[in-house]
């Protein structure tokens, strides 16, 4: 997998949030000369699944985290856009349902990686079991701590099984995060997406990130890495995240399976 990535956290580092850039925009003066750019990825990436999907020699699972308004769903609307819908599948977590609750908390995870041959997309995923349950103090700092130590064996299991793990945790300060609630108010189109819960989440802003920092520091393996991605800018946030799945993919080395019979004896 390339290391080129500035926003790669390498194993044993140790994340301080507020020292990450949410703002930056790499070597794009704005967003007109990042299209093409995207454009492009998303060219690569419709290729590079084709041949997943047809080779099914392995899968790829992408996890998204990020604050309330970060932009999961956005990330997933605009880079995956020219994917075939056959070969991707997006999960999204909320509260454990009763049944899930009675269960081991990376039971509804398990259930949801994708197979090999296709591209699964957590919109966030089984770290949601050590953000706001540690937050709100419903588990010990013990639970937490053995939580993040399965997350890493059940994540060291996927990779040996042909899953490659991408990890992205979506960067907003909190000043984007304001803006983005106050369009949201704004605009009554966008109502459905607000809840509650958004704004009384926003209060534990400081224990979110310090949350974050505790687990992405030790959940950054070498088979399962994180990348902490500056995610102010949207347009910024689309290209950097493709341009990592782009790498990481064609570095898989995928190709075609070998057909079953000699096409070239075929007459029609």
């Amino acid at each position: 997998m390339s290391k080129q990535s500035p926003y790669l956290i390498e194993p044993s580092s140790k994340v301080n949030l507020s020292k990450l850039p949410t703002a930056d925009t790499g070597n794009f003066s704005s967003e007109g000369f990042a299209a093409p750019v995207l454009e492009k990825y998303r060219a690569q990436l419709s290729k590079l699944q084709e041949i997943l999907y047809a080779g099914q020699q392995q899968a790829v699972l992408i996890v998204l985290q990020a604050m309330d308004a970060g932009g999961k769903d956005g990330t997933i609307s605009h880079i995956f856009s020219g994917v075939n819908p056959q070969g991707c599948v997006v999960s999204s977590f909320k509260v454990p349902t009763p049944l899930e609750s009675r269960h081991d908390f990376l039971w509804r995870a398990h259930q949801a990686v994708p197979p090999r041959g296709i591209i699964g997309i957590f919109n966030r995923s089984h770290y949601e079991d050590v953000l706001s349950p540690r937050v709100h103090k419903l588990v010990s700092p013990g639970t937490v701590q053995q939580h993040l130590v399965d997350i890493v064996d059940f994540e060291r299991t996927l990779h040996h099984s042909g899953v490659l793990i991408l990890k992205f945790f979506l960067h907003i300060s909190r000043a984007e995060q304001k803006s983005r609630l106050q369009e949201r108010l704004d605009d009554p189109d966008k109502h459905w997406k607000l809840a509650q819960s958004d704004f009384q989440e926003r209060k534990f802003w400081s224990r979110y990130q310090a949350a974050y920092e505790d687990l992405i520091s030790y959940t950054s393996r070498k088979h399962a890495p994180w990348f902490v991605i500056p995610a102010d800018h949207k347009w910024y946030r689309n290209v950097v995240i493709s341009s990592i799945l782009v790498g990481a993919m064609d570095s898989l080395k995928l190709s075609y399976p070998k057909p079953t019979f000699d096409p070239s004896t075929v007459k029609l």
